[in-house]
């Protein structure tokens, strides 16, 4: 029925799905695990269907199906186990059957021989990353499901010496080549680590998957300065936001690549990554606060703050529409006596409750939680007066809170403009920035 209906869109374009995809579980290297595979998914699911991959191997899939209907399908089932953790979406096919079907399209004359299938106990063509080599089977085991941990693809590999490998591939030699690198960066894989030949993995011991890693791209590194920034966002970065490439810059920018493996590249994915920030600074609804009182700006999120009052040099807004979430700003002529009085104050006050302390000379940072909030204070000693922010944020939107603190640490800075007594928004600039080597 599966296959009548696909048929049907195919030929009348008109009602047809939005954009047909397969949900993709597995792949065998041979007809007789390919249909063994594809029996014992059929037995779970009724629209089954197999289609040819490069060097004879056949891909088990579910669909077609629309594409929102896919991905809430691969959500729903990846939560409750019934597929493979590294299931796909992918598009639909040449060749696509439904499981059981064995008709088979008539011969090309003019079709070139297919290349000669590997053995089934030997690596597919093309190159891997040779991550690991241990002594016995027991150890190997245990690291490839450490690997397999971050990379459910990777495989293990019986060598001639008796020792096994763990390897990651197949996949271009460029590509390989660039995450083997990433990997070193950050120490996930060790320096003896190389890309290899399937000629030097001997034979599969546990077969693993070709890997969905992208090729390096060619995107122009963006200024350090927003990259610094946004990896301050994305929780990988303290330091300062000075623009220089510095080594803490570096681990920063390789832990973002291994983590979220956007490119292996360094532009392409820092690219990405200010992307992902600009699209969570749009839904946080963050924008310019220029406060009168105190006369300090940052970036916050209004819509869920409302001016509340000022008070012995505070200026106060609370939770908007019951967000939970709050604001301080203080600002009085000082140093840093005047600072560590700013954080006695927040600390006795409970706006950062039992909070771990970070005093240095002209910077204090606390952090602290209690039940039902997260509090984090910043203050600094700057060109004769002593300034601060405090934010509270709920305990239940733990995982924003660090990304708010960041975007007021960057942008916290005096107001440009003459002040005004609104306590208003306006535009303006200034940074906080880290602390530390960059």
């Amino acid at each position: 029925m599966r296959a009548f209906a696909f048929l049907i869109a195919a030929l009348l374009p008109g009602l047809a799905w939005a954009e047909p995809v397969v949900l993709r579980l597995e792949a065998k290297r041979d007809a007789a695990g390919a249909a063994e595979a594809a029996g014992r998914w059929g037995a779970q699911f009724p629209d089954v269907v197999t289609f040819p991959l490069n060097a004879g191997w056949t891909a088990i899939a579910l669909g077609p199906m629309e594409r929102a209907e896919a991905q809430a399908r691969l959500d729903a089932l990846k939560a409750e186990g019934r597929v493979p953790g590294d299931s796909f979406l992918g598009p639909v096919p040449e060749g696509m059957v439904p499981a059981g079907d064995t008709a088979a399209a008539p011969a090309d004359e003019d079709t070139a021989p297919a290349e000669p299938l590997p053995a089934p106990d030997q690596p597919r063509p093309g190159d891997y990353i040779r991550l690991q080599a241990l002594p016995s089977r027991a150890e190997a085991d245990a690291a490839l499901a450490d690997w397999r941990r971050d990379f459910p693809a990777a495989g293990l590999y019986a060598l001639p010496d008796g020792w096994f490998a763990v390897a990651l591939g197949p996949m271009r030699a460029d590509t390989a080549s660039a995450w083997l690198s990433a990997m070193q960066a950050t120490g996930r894989a060790a320096r003896d680590a190389f890309v290899a030949g399937p000629d030097r993995l001997g034979s599969v011991a546990d077969a693993g998957r070709a890997p969905d890693l992208p090729p390096p791209g060619d995107t122009p590194m963006p200024p350090l300065d927003e990259v610094q920034r946004a990896l301050r966002w994305a929780g990988l970065y303290d330091g300062a936001i000075d623009g220089k490439d510095g080594p803490n810059t570096r681990a920063a920018i390789a832990a973002e690549i291994v983590a979220h493996r956007a490119a292996p590249d360094a532009g392409t994915a820092m690219a990405a990554l200010i992307e992902r920030r600009q699209a969570w600074r749009d839904r946080m609804g963050l924008t310019r606060l220029d406060d009168a009182a105190s006369g300090l700006s940052v970036m916050a999120p209004m819509d869920r703050l409302a001016f509340d009052r000022t008070e012995q040099g505070l200026s106060i807004y609370g939770p908007r529409d019951g967000s939970g979430a709050a604001l301080i700003l203080w600002s009085a002529p000082g140093g840093q006596q005047e600072m560590l009085d700013f954080t006695g104050l927040v600390t006795a006050l409970g706006w950062v409750p039992a909070p771990e302390r970070n005093v240095t000379p002209g910077r204090a940072t606390l952090r602290g939680q209690n039940d039902t909030h997260i509090g984090q204070a910043e203050a600094r000693v700057a060109d004769g007066r002593a300034e601060g922010f405090v934010l509270i944020w709920p305990l239940a939107d733990a995982e924003d809170q660090p990304r708010v603190a960041a975007e007021l640490s960057d942008s916290f800075g005096p107001t440009p403009a003459p002040a005004d007594d609104t306590g208003g928004s306006g535009v303006g600039s200034g940074g906080m920035g880290g602390s530390g080597e960059n």
